[in-house]
């Protein structure tokens, strides 16, 4: 294991929605023995609602205020030395602030998920509020690709089998 996920045991995962973080996430979690994280789901019980309704009541930018704050707690919990798996939302990577709080304290590995297997994943989900307007989400994930790419590691997410996504992450030379 190299020297800065020993200091600060955190692992990263980011990338696009229906990338497989959270699916992907809890499986090299559980492989490691580390606990696991995932931001969305815990802005969603702290708010007492869905990211949706937190959109629709509040915007975009008081949704990323909250998710600062969920990666941030993370980032406090690793510091102590918790080993922790993290699953990060897809805009969560693309703030600056975010970005440098992750990549101080710990590995972030980018599953990078082509747009027809997300379109596949969504299939007609309309819970998730940048992916109502399909032309807009595409735009949105080629803008995001380059912001991705400064992760760590970047791992193809070209099948559904997770326990190959998670052999994937596991061959990576940080482990």
């Amino acid at each position: 294991m190299t020297l800065k996920l020993k200091r600060t045991p955190g692992l990263f995962l980011v990338g696009f929605m229906a990338s497989g973080k959270t699916t992907v996430g809890e499986v090299v979690a559980e492989a490691l023995g580390w606990g696991f994280a995932d931001t969305d789901r815990e802005i969603e019980a702290e708010a007492g609602q869905s990211i949706s309704a937190i959109f629709s009541a509040r915007g975009e930018m008081a949704f990323r205020q909250l998710e600062n704050q969920a990666i941030e707690r993370r980032v406090r919990q690793i510091e102590t030395g918790v080993p922790l798996v993290v699953a990060l939302g897809g805009g969560a990577f693309t703030q600056s602030q975010n970005w440098e709080l992750i990549s101080n304290n710990g590995i972030t590995v980018w599953l990078d998920c082509p747009l027809d297997t997300i379109h596949r994943r969504l299939g007609d989900d309309k819970t998730r509020p940048l992916a109502a307007d399909r032309a807009r989400m595409a735009e949105l994930f080629e803008s995001r690709r380059q912001l991705y790419a400064r992760a760590d590691f970047r791992v193809d997410v070209d099948c559904d089998q997770v326990d190959e996504i998670v052999a994937r992450i596991l061959r990576l030379p940080i482990f």
